[in-house]
């Protein structure tokens, strides 16, 4: 749930930071962005930090060597979310993140299994990954885009 919430705020605070006048943060998918990293900054840093057992719990048995898997995600995660707040490497980011969204939906599949809240059942969990991974595209696809003009010249 942190995550989503962390996601739809920073977006949100960036959305309006662009409307009181910083230009450039006028642009959704600019401020996006911004959400992404806090909220990919905030998952990565788990993997090391507060929630690393859970985690490790998380990774299906047919999979070896889940400490190094939950290492080795955590890095990319925390690699990909500065990478999303420098131009250069926004789009590499953003497609990594949407590749690991996708690849590690086995271990949300079954953490979803068992007496877990109803936030960490397979619906909700499942929602929550299909728009994480909606964001991620979005970025891919709409970073370095000029921004759409409505009306006017």
């Amino acid at each position: 749930m942190e995550p989503l919430l962390t996601l739809a705020a920073i977006t949100g605070l960036l959305l309006l930071v662009g409307a009181l006048g910083a230009a450039r943060l006028r642009r959704p998918a600019v401020a996006l962005r911004g959400g992404l990293a806090a909220m990919f900054a905030l998952t990565g840093g788990a993997h090391f930090i507060g929630m690393r057992e859970q985690l490790i719990a998380m990774v299906p048995p047919a999979l070896p060597f889940p400490g190094l898997l939950v290492t080795l995600s955590g890095i990319a995660e925390l690699t990909c979310a500065i990478g999303l707040l420098w131009s250069k490497t926004t789009r590499a980011s953003a497609a990594v993140l949407g590749l690991l969204l996708v690849v590690m939906f086995p271990a949300n599949v079954y953490a979803a299994g068992g007496d877990v809240p109803w936030w960490d059942q397979l619906g909700p969990r499942t929602a929550t990954q299909l728009l994480f991974l909606a964001a991620t595209v979005t970025v891919l696809v709409r970073h370095g885009r000029p921004a759409r003009r409505y009306g006017g010249s």
